[in-house]
């Protein structure tokens, strides 16, 4: 089975140009390929995870990647998918973002001995002459079929702004850019940018006559069609800092049954041999797939060490030991206290398991807080310094989510 026949009964492929091109370059490694990330947070997330298990499957056959951070693009923003305005970034922190992107990056493309690229387009975009774009780029788009482009109608109902409209342009001209550059012959990306991708490809053709090509896969949705890698505090942030390697492993443990397959398929490199076996299992059975599913995209994220110490604290928690080693930890001061306690409203939002006073009020409200196995009934509360008599107090938030506040 070639790599592009795996990509397929994984169900990664959504549309393709031309498919025996692809194919053909795929399979023998004679594919220079981009996926662009746009740097909108200083940390890549769960939504990018498939992009970058492509492009590390692609790598591994011997094609060779680029990776294109977007910061010319960031400077506009992408419409796709939105109903709203990007809000806009100053180069500071688009920069700082880049250099976030290229660390978390590297675990999974090898960039050494020129296997693969990571490029910027900000070295081409922000040097370009209007009036040159206008000529030399902007003759060849149509307005009217960039109108019906999937990627504008969400904007079209509230306002498309003028800025936005550019976006479609200056992404195609990446990819003539590339192209030009590094020989790079083909476009891989989420589903939603397929218009986006299409202009790239007709832009070579018309201004260079070379064929290049284009392959979206599908983005990763759960079964109920939402977008995966959303909780009810946010983004699952592939940052340690940002997502715990603890909360990550948990995020996948606890996905739905029915996704699980999906995901050990899409973003596992575990062999479809044994993803079938592991299809096979029923009833309470499924949650040892849930569980090496957890542990496999904890250790590609985060490493083996980390999966294993995530694996173990979760197994301790719902196996009721008391091993708590290992579970995401808040370090709480004297300044903390007042009065010698410390009212849970106050501890729940140090520890980052609330983002506001009113969302802690209905946690508790539904019976959604313990502490120290105590369900808490008063939102108006306090923990005394005598409950962290073993220098810590467990927090359990939901059915789910356990955290330790660890008195100094």
């Amino acid at each position: 089975m070639g790599v592009y026949e795996e990509l397929v009964a994984r169900g990664l492929i959504a549309q393709v140009t031309d498919e025996e091109e692809i194919r053909e370059l795929v399979n023998s490694g004679k594919a220079v390929f981009y996926i662009g990330f746009d740097p909108t947070a200083d940390s890549l997330h769960v939504g990018h995870f498939m992009a970058l298990c492509l492009m590390k499957r692609l790598q591994m056959a011997g094609n060779k990647p680029i990776a294109l951070i977007g910061g010319g693009t960031a400077m506009i923003g992408d419409p796709s998918g939105r109903t709203d305005m990007r809000q806009m970034m100053t180069k500071e922190t688009i920069q700082h973002n880049v250099d976030c992107f290229k660390k978390q990056m590297s675990r999974f493309i090898d960039f050494s001995d020129d296997k693969a690229l990571l490029v910027n387009n900000a070295d081409w975009l922000l040097d370009l002459n209007y009036v040159d774009v206008l000529r030399e780029v902007g003759a060849h788009f149509s307005v009217n079929r960039m109108l019906t482009a999937e990627c504008y109608k969400q904007r079209m109902e509230k306002g498309l702004s003028f800025l936005e409209f550019n976006y479609m342009i200056m992404q195609s001209y990446d990819f003539y850019a590339l192209y030009q550059k590094y020989g790079c012959n083909m476009q891989f990306g989420g589903d939603d940018q397929w218009s986006n991708m299409l202009g790239g490809t007709e832009l070579i053709r018309r201004k260079l006559g070379k064929d290049a090509y284009a392959m979206t896969i599908n983005l990763l949705l759960n079964s109920e069609g939402k977008k995966m890698g959303k909780t009810q505090s946010g983004a699952v942030w592939l940052s340690a800092e940002k997502t715990s390697p603890y909360d990550f492993y948990q995020y996948w443990r606890n996905v739905d049954d029915s996704d699980v397959v999906k995901c050990l398929k899409m973003l596992t490199f575990l062999p479809l041999e044994q993803i079938e076996e592991l299809a096979k299992l029923e009833g309470s059975e499924i949650n040892k797939a849930k569980e090496i599913l957890a542990y496999e995209l904890t250790a590609l994220i985060h490493g083996s060490e980390e999966a294993e110490k995530a694996q173990q604290a979760a197994r301790a928690l719902f196996g009721s030991k008391t091993d708590t080693d290992n579970m995401p930890s808040t370090q709480l001061s004297k300044s903390d206290f007042t009065d010698g306690s410390i009212s849970v409203l106050d501890l729940l939002r140090k520890c980052s398991l609330i983002a506001s006073n009113g969302e802690g009020r209905r946690l508790i409200q539904q019976g959604g807080v313990s502490v120290s196995d105590e369900k808490i009934t008063d939102v108006y509360a306090s923990i005394p310094e005598s409950a962290f008599e073993k220098g810590f107090v467990i927090i359990k938030k939901g059915k789910k989510v356990f955290h330790k506040a660890v008195l100094a």
